[in-house]
C-alpha cells in the first residue's frame, strides 16, 4: 500500500510539474508557473527514491507505468480530454506490467 501511495504522489510531482512547465512555455502563462513546476519535478525525483523496492530500474520501470496511466486521467481529468478504448487497453497493459516487474517471483 505504501508503494502504491509513493507512486500516486511521484506520479502528481512530476505530472503536474510537467504540466506547469507546458503552461509557462506553450501557453504563455507566468513564469511563476514554471518555477513552481520545477520545484515539483524536483520533488518527484526525491519522492520516488522512497520506494522500497531494491533496484532503481525496477522502480522506475514500474513508475513508467503507473506514469502513463496517470497521464491519460490527468488529460481525462484536467484537460478534459476523454480517453478512448485504445487509451484504456494501453494503461491496462502498462498497469499488468507493473504487476510483473514489481511482484513476480525470484529467486
Amino acid at each position: 500500500m505504501q508503494a502504491m501511495l509513493l507512486f500516486i504522489i511521484a506520479g502528481l510531482a512530476e505530472i503536474g510539474g510537467g504540466y506547469l512547465i507546458w503552461q509557462w512555455l506553450r501557453e504563455g502563462k507566468g513564469l511563476s508557473l514554471g518555477v513552481f513546476g520545477g520545484i515539483l519535478l524536483i520533488a518527484y525525483g526525491i519522492i520516488a527514491t522512497y520506494q522500497s523496492f531494491p533496484t532503481f530500474g525496477r522502480v522506475y520501470a514500474a513508475y513508467g507505468g503507473v506514469f502513463i496511466v496517470m497521464s491519460v486521467l490527468w488529460g481525462w481529468g484536467i484537460d478534459r480530454k476523454m480517453p478512448d478504448l485504445y487509451d484504456f487497453i494501453g494503461a491496462g497493459v502498462c498497469i499488468i506490467g507493473v504487476v510483473i516487474i514489481l511482484f513476480a517471483p525470484r529467486h
